[in-house]
């Protein structure tokens, strides 16, 4: 009951704290908005830690965070392994893939009206299968290596990224569209100068989404085949033996590989759209 009663005091003065900096003088500095989210985190993990050893949680049932990390710590070179084989080779493969094609057919389904009509509701229709059934016929089609997780995740990302961009490429204005042609632009000059320049909010739109729709399809693409490495396999062989904390410690490795993932995209976008209202503080 004391580990209990400790988790509460630290959750009351993380809450405090939090609403301290959120509220204060300084709550608009790049130091509070970095420190909010720590500390969130910090007290999150001092929380879970006390509430499962005061109410001797089993290890089947949920893990203490220190339980975690030394698992974590301990088998490094599988984790290593089992990332190179899932985020490096299936994941990443299929995003390029997926996410390249995407572009170069949203630009001819830009340019020809009869693709856009024909392609998009087959898109939204293939968009819409569950990737449990999808994944077991891809992984029978393309063997048991990282190359079937890679199709999966091609498949994933593709027609997100297509609607994405095909909505960007006609965000400019018709007024905008009209100047182009007063000054003689062909159709390729309006689309590099003008249509896809604007189109580069939804592009990075459809590349964030890809991100962590890449990362679960290749994870899960490995529970229906997969050779004896990588995450998806390490989760389900582990979780067949009660085996939690190396559960976890492979969800620690997809949420930080996810973040990082993430926030390269988002630095690309404020880089290449610094010009967009949505980029500016």
């Amino acid at each position: 009951m004391i580990w209990v009663i400790a988790a509460l005091l630290i959750w009351g003065l993380g809450w405090v704290l939090n609403a301290w900096l959120a509220r204060g003088p300084m709550a608009g500095s790049r130091a509070v908005q970095l420190a909010v989210p720590l500390i969130f985190g910090v007290t999150l993990l001092a929380v879970w830690e006390l509430v499962v050893r005061g109410l001797n949680v089993p290890l089947v049932i949920l893990p203490a965070p220190s339980v975690i990390a030394a698992r974590f710590a301990d088998t490094l070179p599988i984790l290593w392994q089992d990332f190179a084989q899932t985020i490096l080779k299936g994941a990443l493969s299929g995003y390029v893939i997926g996410c390249g094609a995407a572009f170069l057919v949203a630009v001819l389904v830009d340019r020809w009206d009869f693709l856009r009509r024909g392609l998009l509701p087959v898109g939204n229709f293939v968009a819409a299968l569950p990737i449990v059934g999808t994944a077991p016929i891809l992984v029978m089609w393309f063997g048991f290596d990282w190359q079937s997780k890679a199709a999966v995740v091609v498949v994933m990302v593709f027609f997100p990224m297509l609607v994405n961009t095909v909505a960007g490429l006609r965000e400019a204005t018709a007024m905008q569209r009209d100047l182009m042609q007063t000054y003689g632009a062909s159709y390729w000059q309006a689309l590099v100068k003008l249509r896809l320049p604007a189109a580069m909010p939804f592009v990075f739109n459809g590349l964030k989404i890809s991100t962590t729709l890449a990362l679960i399809g290749a994870i899960v693409a490995e529970f229906f085949g997969s050779p004896t490495v990588g995450m998806g396999f390490r989760i389900s062989t582990s979780v067949g033996q009660l085996a939690l904390d190396m559960v976890w410690a492979e969800i620690v490795v997809a949420a930080i590989a996810g973040s990082v993932f993430y926030g390269i995209v988002a630095l690309a976008e404020r880089t290449v759209t610094f010009w967009h209202p949505s980029q500016r503080r």
